[in-house]
C-alpha cells in the first residue's frame, strides 16, 4: 500500500468509518482523481488494484473464473476500480451476504458499468459518493461559518473569509482535484484540470462501455456544456448552441454522450425540489446544469485566473457552480442533499438543502455585494410561497458571496462568503 503521498483529510473519511460500522461493503464512487483510492487505502488494511499494468490482465482472467478468489485478503479489502471487472460486485455482495461481520471491502470506481450486476447490494453494500475537494478541504475556507450549526439554529453569525476575489478565481480554476490543491507551484496546480479535461475527452469517456465516440464532438459538446453551466439549458439549446462550433449532433446522439459523461462522474446535473406550496404553483423540475468540478468548465473554454477575471458575467456562473459543489460536499456529511427551485412565475433558488429529518434551507449564490439585496428578496418570496404547515419553516436563509463578511441582515437573511463556509 503506497501511502508517502501528502494526504489531506476529507470529510469523506468519517462518512466512511461510519458506513464501515453498519455495512459489510462501502462502494466509493466519484470522478477520477478526487482521491477515491486514497481515501480508501487509509481505510483499508489489503488492496487489489485492478488497473495495475503488470496484474491487470491476470487479475482479470481470474475475475472471470473465479471471482471469490480475488476477494481474499484482510479486511477492510479495497478493490479499486471495480467496474473494470462487474462480476466482483455479485461476488461482494456474496461473500457479505454469508457472513455478519461489517466493513469487510471496500470498492471505488471512476465509472458506472454498462453491465449492470445481477443483484443491486441494496442492504449490504452502502454507497459513498465522494467529490473533488471543497474549499474547507482545501484550507482555502476558514470554517468559521458550519453549516450544521446554522440548521441546529446557531444565531451568532460573524467571520471574515480570507480569500480576495482573484483568490476565488484562482480556486476555481484550480478546481478540488487533491493533486492540485497540494502543488505548491501556483502555474502547475492549473494544469490538472486541463490534463483531466484532454485525458478524459482522448480515452476515458469511450472505455466506459467500449463505445467509440467522436472526441472532437465530444469536446464541442463540453464546450457548449460550459457555456450553459448553472443554467436549466434544454438538450436542443444546448444542441443549437453547438452549431456555433460546427458540430452537427442529433439530440439522441448528445443524450448518449451526456450519459457518458454523467455515467463517468463528469457531470452532476442538480435536481429541482418540489415542495407543499400555499398556492397551486406549477413548480419547473428542469435540472441545473453542472459539472462535478467547475474546473472542468474552465478547463473546457481555455479560461485563466486574469480571463475570469475580465469577465464577470461567467465568473458569477462559474462562482455559483463552485458554491453548489461545495454545499453538496458539505450537506453530505450532515446527512443532506442539495436541490434547485423555480416555479412558473421564474421565482427561483440556486440552492435548497434539505435534511433527512425535514429541515430545509433555502441559499441564493451572489457573487458581489450588490447583488445580495435582491438574492434576500427571492430567499424571503420563497419562504412565503412554501406550506410552512407541511414542510416547516426554513433553518435559516442564506445569501453566499464572494465577498469578505458573514453577518446576520436586520430581516433575518444571512450573509456568508462561501470562504467561511464547513459542514
Amino acid at each position: 500500500m503506497e501511502l508517502g503521498r501528502k494526504y489531506l483529510p476529507r470529510i469523506a473519511d468519517d462518512q466512511l468509518s461510519e458506513a464501515l460500522k453498519t455495512s459489510g461493503a462501502v462502494q466509493i464512487k466519484g470522478p477520477k482523481w478526487c482521491g477515491k483510492t486514497a481515501t480508501g487505502e487509509r481505510h483499508s488494511k489489503s488492496q487489489l488494484y485492478l488497473q495495475d499494468p503488470d496484474k491487470s490482465a491476470d487479475l482479470l482472467a481470474l475475475a472471470d473464473a473465479k471471482p471469490s478468489l480475488l476477494l481474499e485478503g484482510e479486511a477492510p479489502r479495497l478493490i479499486d476500480e471495480w467496474q473494470m471487472a462487474p462480476q466482483l460486485w455479485d461476488a461482494v455482495r456474496f461473500a457479505v451476504d454469508h457472513s455478519s461481520a461489517r466493513g469487510r471491502f471496500i470498492l471505488t470506481g471512476s465509472s458506472t458499468p454498462s453491465v449492470q450486476p445481477a443483484h443491486s447490494g441494496v442492504g449490504r453494500i452502502s454507497s459513498l459518493t465522494m467529490r473533488t475537494m471543497s474549499l474547507f478541504e482545501a484550507g482555502d475556507s476558514s470554517g468559521s461559518v458550519s453549516l450544521s450549526s446554522l440548521f441546529d439554529q446557531e444565531t451568532a453569525v460573524a467571520a471574515i473569509s480570507d480569500l480576495e476575489i482573484d483568490d476565488l478565481a484562482f480556486v476555481l480554476c484550480r478546481g478540488g482535484w487533491p493533486e492540485a490543491v497540494t502543488e505548491v507551484d501556483s502555474k502547475l496546480a492549473l494544469r490538472y484540470a486541463f490534463n483531466y479535461v484532454d485525458g478524459l475527452i482522448d480515452a476515458d469517456v469511450s472505455r466506459i462501455d467500449d463505445v467509440f465516440r467522436n472526441a472532437t464532438r465530444m469536446r464541442f459538446l463540453m464546450r457548449s456544456y460550459a457555456r450553459n453551466v448553472s443554467s436549466r439549458a434544454s438538450i436542443e439549446t444546448i444542441r443549437e448552441d453547438m452549431q456555433e462550433d460546427k458540430a452537427s449532433l442529433s439530440s439522441t446522439t448528445i443524450v448518449d454522450y451526456l450519459d457518458a459523461l454523467s455515467r463517468s462522474y463528469v457531470i452532476e446535473d442538480l435536481a429541482a425540489w418540489n415542495p407543499a406550496l400555499r398556492s397551486k404553483t406549477a413548480v419547473r423540475t428542469s435540472p441545473t446544469r453542472h459539472f462535478t468540478d467547475p474546473s472542468i468548465a474552465v478547463a473546457t473554454l481555455r479560461i485563466s485566473p486574469e480571463k475570469l477575471l475580465q469577465d464577470f458575467e461567467t465568473f458569477g456562473l462559474l462562482f455559483e457552480s463552485l458554491c453548489v459543489h461545495d454545499l453538496r460536499v458539505y450537506a453530505g456529511a450532515i446527512d443532506g442533499d442539495v436541490f434547485q427551485y423555480r416555479d412558473k412565475t421564474d421565482l427561483e433558488t440556486d440552492a435548497v438543502v434539505t435534511l433527512r429529518d425535514g429541515r430545509w434551507a433555502a441559499i441564493e449564490v451572489k457573487l458581489g455585494s450588490r447583488q445580495i439585496d435582491e438574492g434576500a428578496r427571492h430567499l424571503i418570496a420563497l419562504e412565503q410561497r412554501v406550506d410552512s404547515k407541511k414542510m416547516g419553516k426554513p433553518s435559516f436563509l442564506m445569501v453566499l458571496t464572494g465577498t469578505k463578511s458573514a453577518y446576520r441582515r436586520d430581516d433575518g437573511v444571512l450573509v456568508v462568503p462561501l470562504g467561511c463556509l464547513k459542514p
